[in-house]
């Protein structure tokens, strides 16, 4: 269950990226966040995974304020979260196998345990075949779904991703959003920040949009 309560980011120079948002997402749901560009959508994916702290208000995941928390414990919230980014940051000096397993190395997991997520991570978005490539020698599309992997190897309990398929071709686009609909089924709550409209359709009622950071 994630719940926002006023929830205000406010930056230097006094703009608000998110004003006084309240809403409330379901464990195993999946909600999209839509708005124009610069209407809030990034910067309130990164107050769900506490990469950004709120300025006001409350934000509570999974029965932790993350508001309230002190920044020695965030490591650890985020070990619930996992997280896709629009530019994806992968280490482009490692192959697809080591991108995916170094969630789990920080995490201190066995070498044969943490192979064994892994592949099974990479065989879920269908890159097992390519586990040895550098992400350089990966499509978008495949560099995406790399990413995802990485993501959920270490079975997070919330997935939030940043406009996952902007960069990405009509065909790519539907792939992620099958992959992201697969592991909502099985109980892992999405949340996207999204401009695309075919995710809209498919989501139905479960959006919030934002117009200059607040809901509408």
């Amino acid at each position: 269950m994630i719940v926002a309560n006023n929830l205000t980011k406010r930056y230097p120079g006094g703009f608000d990226a998110v004003r006084d948002v309240s809403f409330q997402i379901g464990a195993g749901h999946m909600v999209l966040i839509t708005g124009h560009s610069g209407a809030g959508k990034t910067t309130l994916v990164k107050l769900i995974a506490s990469i950004e702290r709120p300025t006001s208000g409350s934000l509570v995941v999974n029965g932790q304020n993350l508001s309230a928390l002190r920044r020695s414990a965030i490591p650890y919230v985020r070990r619930h979260f996992g997280m896709i980014f629009q530019d994806q940051k992968l280490l482009f000096d490692r192959s697809a196998l080591d991108n995916v397993m170094l969630p789990l190395q920080i995490a201190g997991l066995s070498h044969r345990e943490t192979v064994r997520r892994a592949q099974a991570a990479l065989d879920k978005v269908g890159l097992l075949a390519r586990e040895k490539a550098n992400p350089i020698a990966l499509s978008g599309g495949e560099q995406q779904r790399l990413a995802i992997a990485r993501a959920v190897v270490n079975r997070p309990t919330v997935l939030l991703a940043d406009e996952p398929t902007a960069n990405l071709d009509n065909d790519s686009a539907h792939d992620i959003l099958e992959l992201f609909a697969d592991f909502n089924q099985v109980g892992v709550t999405v949340v996207v920040a999204t401009h695309d409209q075919s995710w809209v359709e498919h989501c139905r009622g479960n959006v919030l949009r934002l117009d200059h950071g607040r809901i509408v």
